[in-house]
């Protein structure tokens, strides 16, 4: 497999022609890494940026499927069916451990086992770029950023006087539909955008089905966005916001495991406003966003294969408020204060019900039972030298409803020298509070402490003469203390989650981008991540490797072409190595270990621009060379895959 990649390589950059790139690698503009606007330079945390124009060149794919494609992260289900789970792997940690942000607000799904988002609700269409902090940044994001942040920062108007309208339809591989249409505006002091999104697919059958009938697991989903800004005095801006995503799709019943008549649906939504008020030195920024998540499971008698239920239902239903104010001085050229508060509730309803060989089964849990609050107060101060040294210092207290205080502290000393060498640091620790369904479902325990992590890093980043290209090496060591664990008692019969397990995991990412003149851009990277769990067992520590589903080597080269005037190419050729996977067996009512084979994957991309109107035709071609791979051991993947389409803007 190893030759097969480096062989793909060669032939990839053998036909690359000069990339485009329109922003300079060393000052890109972030606001992730400090939670307001900043150049790049000036902070040594690692992000990484997937602009607009990139995404555009994404074709038929999703958002896991970008990301996916990104340095030290993977997605376990992003190559297989639309419908199935993505779980997120950065940099070798828990999915649990990564925090989505929606235009810099924390999003979560109270209703779920672990709380974290379903990315699968954000239609990639509507995102204008993206932004992936890594390392822990609970100081600045509170809860779940042990691992790093994924900022997904939607769309807006911008500062273009006018109405823009755009549409897109492109259909392809398992007939597959995509259709998107946009608006958006600006007149004095206000602006607006809208935009809408549908998806139909009839899939692949999820599972790797050794039945004598299998099926398509099929996938639909509506999404919808709009905000609007207002300035109703100078200084101040108020921007409301909704977003909604209704999903139904066929799921199977696990691995191996086919199922002809299971089904999913999921409906999420989310409003509030985003308040922000420039007054001399100081900004506010005012955030309040009330998320809504409602997930129906239903296992029909007809046709089921599980061994156990003749029919079941699950209904599971989060909300959550969270506000957030927050408060930026520049103090003076060279030092910048930030702090605020901000406060989170969440709250569940969950039922269960199911008839089989054990008779009628029903669990029943309300909000009355299933809430939690939590407030934080935190700060940060930054100091940005002219000999090019800066520092960033900061610190969270967060007070739980159910464990009490604990605070979290960050870090982050770089230095710039000469515009050519970047050299960073940080050190910072982090927490997860336990899930609703952790702290009191049948099996919760109120008496858990959250997952603690502190985390150690440091690098180099060379920029070139001319920032044509540059290199970023970045090490990174992270140990999490009091990992949530399930714990079955087989004296008692009794199950329950505890603190109990311990993580280290540390690990290497190489990366280097290259301008090639005025007309494209190459990217490289390499990572590795290792680790083990320390768990109690029988009264003794006892560690073992903890990367299950995950690469401990990955590599990835991505390119981006301008031909001419009217022509556009990209390619990505990604590569991840051996993994170690486990399943559970329904015949023989055990776990299976087993080794996933390492396995390479070439994209292809092109797209046509008119010259005299505004309409773009392209064609994605996906795993041109009909690679076959398992992500998720017993879950099957997509071969060869093709789409073609257009997007119109006027």
């Amino acid at each position: 497999m190893k030759k097969h990649f480096f062989v793909l390589a060669a032939a990839f950059f053998s036909n690359q022609l000069p990339a485009q790139q329109d922003t300079t690698l060393l000052d890109e503009a972030i606001i992730t890494a400090n939670r307001y606007a900043s150049r790049s330079s000036l902070t040594g945390k690692v992000i990484t940026v997937i602009s607009r124009a990139q995404l555009e060149q994404s074709g038929g794919k999703d958002l896991s499927q970008v990301l996916t494609e990104q340095a030290g992260l993977f997605i376990a289900g992003a190559n297989s069916n639309p419908g199935k789970d993505k779980s997120i792997y950065l940099r070798g940690g828990y999915t649990t451990h990564t925090l989505i942000t929606v235009d810099g607000i924390p999003v979560y799904d109270p209703s779920g086992i672990g709380a974290n988002f379903d990315i699968r609700n954000l239609s990639l269409s509507q995102v204008e770029r993206i932004e992936i902090l890594k390392g822990s940044q609970s100081t600045l994001y509170g809860s779940d950023a042990i691992n790093g942040v994924i900022n997904i920062i939607t769309k807006n108007a911008g500062q273009k006087e006018g109405t823009r309208t755009e549409t897109g339809l492109s259909y392809g591989s398992f007939n597959s539909w995509r259709a998107q249409a946009g608006i958006q505006g600006k007149k004095n002091n206000t602006d607006y955008n809208a935009a809408y999104s549908y998806i139909h697919t009839r899939g692949i059958n999820e599972t790797e089905s050794t039945g004598p009938v299998t099926d398509r697991d099929g996938y639909r989903q509506h999404s919808a966005r709009a905000s609007a800004g207002f300035r109703p005095v100078k200084g101040l801006l108020l921007r409301p916001f909704v977003s909604y995503s209704r999903i139904r799709g066929d799921i199977d019943q696990g691995a191996f495991t086919d199922e002809l008549d299971y089904t999913y649906r999921q409906l999420s939504w989310q409003t509030g406003l985003r308040g922000e008020y420039q007054t001399g030195k100081h900004q506010f920024t005012l955030l309040y966003n009330y998320n809504a998540v409602e997930r129906l499971y239903t296992d029909d008698s007809v046709k089921s294969r599980n061994g156990y239920d003749t029919w079941s239902e699950g209904r599971y239903k989060g909300s959550e408020h969270f506000a957030d104010l927050f408060w930026v001085m520049k103090a003076s050229p060279v030092f910048t204060l930030s702090g605020g508060a901000d406060f989170r509730a969440s709250a569940s309803d969950q039922q269960y019900t199911s008839i089989g060989f054990f008779g009628p089964w029903i669990t029943d849990y309300s909000r009355d039972s299933l809430r939690q609050q939590q407030y934080s107060v935190y700060a940060a101060a930054n100091w940005n030298l002219p000999s090019g040294f800066s520092l960033e210092a900061g610190s969270r207290l967060n007070l739980h409803s159910e464990f009490g205080a604990h605070p979290v502290f960050s870090l982050n000393p770089s230095w710039l020298i000469r515009k050519k060498f970047k050299l960073y640091a940080n050190l910072s620790s982090a927490y997860r509070t336990p899930s609703l369904y952790q702290l009191f479902s049948e099996y919760g325990n109120r008496d858990l402490n959250p997952e603690t992590a502190v985390t150690a890093e440091a690098g180099l980043q060379y920029y070139a003469p001319g920032h044509q290209w540059n290199a970023r090496v970045t090490g990174f060591n992270r140990q999490v203390k009091d990992i949530i664990f399930f714990f079955y008692n087989s004296s008692t019969f009794q199950s329950q989650y505890i603190n109990q397990d311990k993580q280290h995991d540390y690990g290497l990412e190489l990366e280097l981008n290259r301008q090639l003149g005025k007309s494209g851009q190459v990217k490289f990277f390499y990572t590795w991540a290792d680790g083990k769990i320390t768990t109690v067992s029988n009264g003794k520590d006892s560690s073992y490797f903890n990367l299950l589903r995950r690469p401990r080597h990955a590599a990835g080269i991505q390119a981006t072409v301008r031909a001419g005037k009217n022509w556009s190419f990209s390619s990505s050729l990604n590569w991840n190595g051996e993994r170690k996977d486990a399943y559970y067996d329904n015949n023989s009512f055990s776990t299976v270990q087993v080794t996933l084979k390492a396995y390479a994957l070439l994209n292809l991309y092109a797209e046509y621009r008119f010259s005299k109107f505004p309409l773009i035709l392209f064609t994605d071609l996906r795993n041109i060379t009909d690679t076959r791979f398992t992500e998720i051991s017993g879950f099957r993947t997509a071969g060869i895959q093709a789409y073609g389409g257009f997007r119109y803007s006027f």
